[in-house]
């Protein structure tokens, strides 16, 4: 076991090579592949989906638990999926952008196409049976959600991504399937609040994907594959993620106006910091060579600087979920 590189994968994704690859476990591959930092916001859309049904009195730890493990499964699948697609395409060729802020198995060599699918299958395979088991236990609405995850799962990479349907896609993933659908599975209710809840956050996940794009908008655009910001520009998808970080705040407000959230959920505003701090580089393109003092984070520019912003805001929105399910629970009930 190689725990420090569990918990290096999980925090960001590692640049490793060929040689340190051969003699990293298992468990370490699987986190490295799966671009484990990123399922993060996976879970907590399971985690926002388990507290709004605590605080309605609905909480099942078990089903929960079924949730939380398929979505993340679910999530892991489909990273894995997206490389072997853009592989097969042809598209991570040429030190494409993908290829180099991390390591992608069957560009860098890392696996064959075979070790690569059967770590997919075994991943996929068990965010099914996770879901399956929902299905048989709750019904209704169940099928459709796992339904829907399985279609967004095969065909985000392709076609949805290459016609300006990846980012639409995120935005409904994380937010009414994951956790309107998550409450549904863990609860039995559909709750339209719950939904625009789940949008908050939602919103948060689809300034990373948007930032990501407009990161490598001109190598997609020379690829042909056509997400939305290769349509509207480079410029207005920088002025489009600031809009999106502006909704977050706005939904809460809303919530918290028509009565659904208590005003303690107003905490999210301590996440605006970060938002002033990130702001002025949406105000200008991306540099053309990574600037002098910026992490090795490189060229990842925009979707890092989205990732800072959903990091802080998503804190703030669980800890302010978590304060309001227990007034709800134990002070205004």
């Amino acid at each position: 076991m190689n725990t420090k590189m569990w918990i290096k994968a999980l925090q960001i994704i590692p640049r490793i090579s060929k040689e340190e690859w051969q003699k990293l476990d298992v468990i370490s591959k699987w986190l490295i592949i799966t671009r484990a930092a990123v399922l993060i916001m996976t879970f907590l859309s399971a985690a926002i989906a388990g507290i709004l049904a605590f605080r309605d009195g609905a909480f099942n730890l078990g089903l929960w638990a079924l949730v939380a493990f398929g979505l993340v499964m679910a999530h892991a699948t489909n990273n894995i999926f997206n490389d072997f697609t853009d592989y097969t395409k042809g598209v991570d060729k040429d030190n494409y952008y993908r290829a180099q802020y991390g390591p992608q198995p069957l560009v860098h060599g890392l696996m064959s196409k075979r070790q690569l699918l059967t770590y997919d299958a075994v991943t996929g395979l068990v965010a099914l049976a996770c879901g399956l088991a929902l299905g048989l236990y709750r019904g209704g609405w169940t099928w459709l959600f796992l339904g829907s995850g399985i279609f967004f799962v095969l065909f985000y990479t392709w076609p949805l991504k290459y016609i300006a349907l990846g980012e639409l896609a995120v935005l409904i993933v994380w937010g009414p399937l994951m956790i309107g659908g998550g409450y549904y599975a863990i609860t039995g209710v559909w709750k339209w609040n719950v939904v625009i809840a789940g949008l908050v956050y939602a919103l948060g996940v689809t300034t990373v994907i948007f930032g990501k794009h407009i990161d490598k908008c001109e190598a997609d655009r020379a690829k042909h594959i056509y997400t939305l910001p290769v349509l509207i520009g480079e410029k207005a998808g920088r002025y489009a993620v600031v809009a999106m970080f502006g909704l977050q705040y706005l939904a809460v407000v809303y919530l918290v106006l028509t009565g659904y959230f208590t005003p303690v959920m107003l905490v999210v505003f301590l996440a605006v910091r970060t938002f002033l701090q990130i702001l002025p580089m949406f105000r200008k393109p991306k540099p053309a060579e990574k600037p002098a003092d910026y992490p090795d984070v490189w060229p990842n520019y925009f979707v890092a600087a989205a990732f800072v912003h959903n990091r802080a805001f998503g804190v703030w929105f669980l800890l302010g979920l978590l304060v309001d399910a227990a007034l709800k629970v134990w002070v205004l009930k």
